[in-house]
């Protein structure tokens, strides 16, 4: 039930953002200045800009925090509540910047944030890897015993919906010729239908293995799985509900786990780079 308010609460957040930024613009034209006004301008531009530029121009990572957005957002909010709540007497005007800032904070410490991973113990350090079964975009049966052998990455993500993701796997993307010299088997996998995988596979065109994990059967598996994780209104692009956590697993040649990277921040994750040096040591 937790996931089902994250999903409703992610889809509407930015929406009610917009929503004030017009309302504000429109206030201001009509009204002249007014500080309860300026200051929800000002986080709600802060909120829409922030989800805007992930999907517009999308980075891989964060920090956890937002600092970058979080101060613009707190000025903003302090301008509504004191210059506009208090001096210019009317504090039932500036709820509208109090939800806004207390959506920002449930962003950031709730809905950004995942239960402890550190308990999973399917994929600690030294282990091998459980051998399991995913499918290709044309549905043909794909057993991760095919890349034993070589080094291998196994990359787990949302789908093509997400920003971080797809930023996450154009940065590995970026690093195919250091990959391809290590002879690294690099393995994208999502719950994704085929049809989306298909046309990310193709949009890369590199020689990775990008497969789908069917109804979440490896994820649940590896104690990965996140019910009910999509943003509410996603299943009319043809993605199902459920989903699977950001998850990034490094085993060497003979399938033995080398590195994890179990964030519990969906927004924080780690550099490339880090991945070549856990290779270049094992």
């Amino acid at each position: 039930m937790k996931n089902v308010f994250k999903s409703i609460f992610i889809s509407i957040f930015p929406v009610i953002a917009l929503y004030f930024v017009i309302d504000s613009v429109i206030h201001l034209i009509n009204h002249g200045v007014s500080y309860r006004y300026i200051g929800r301008l000002i986080i709600a531009i802060t909120i829409v800009s922030f989800f805007g530029l992930l999907f517009l121009k999308p980075i891989a990572r964060t920090d956890a925090n937002l600092k970058a957005y979080t101060l613009p957002i707190g000025i903003g909010f302090i301008l509504s509540l004191i210059f506009g709540g208090i001096i210019e007497n009317d504090v039932n005007g500036s709820l509208p910047s109090i939800g806004l800032f207390l959506g920002w904070v449930l962003y950031i410490k709730w809905y950004s944030k995942f239960e402890d991973r550190k308990s999973n113990k399917h994929l600690a350090i030294g282990k091998s890897l459980p051998e399991f079964t995913l499918e290709d975009s044309e549905k043909n049966k794909v057993s991760t015993s095919k890349f034993i052998g070589n080094p291998s990455i196994f990359l787990f993500y949302r789908g093509n919906w997400c920003p971080l993701c797809m930023a996450q796997i154009k940065e590995i993307a970026s690093q195919y010729k250091e990959l391809e010299q290590r002879k690294v088997s690099m393995i994208f996998i999502s719950p994704q239908p085929h049809g989306h995988t298909k046309s990310l596979a193709k949009k890369f065109d590199l020689n990775f293995n990008f497969l789908v994990d069917h109804d979440n059967k490896v994820a649940k598996q590896l104690d990965i799985f996140s019910k009910n994780g999509l943003p509410m209104g996603f299943q009319t692009l043809g993605y199902d509900s459920d989903t699977v956590l950001p998850t990034v697993i490094i085993t060497d040649a003979t399938g033995k786990i080398i590195f994890t990277d179990l964030t519990n921040n969906y927004r924080v994750r780690p550099e490339p780079e880090e991945f070549l040096k856990i290779l270049d040591a094992n």
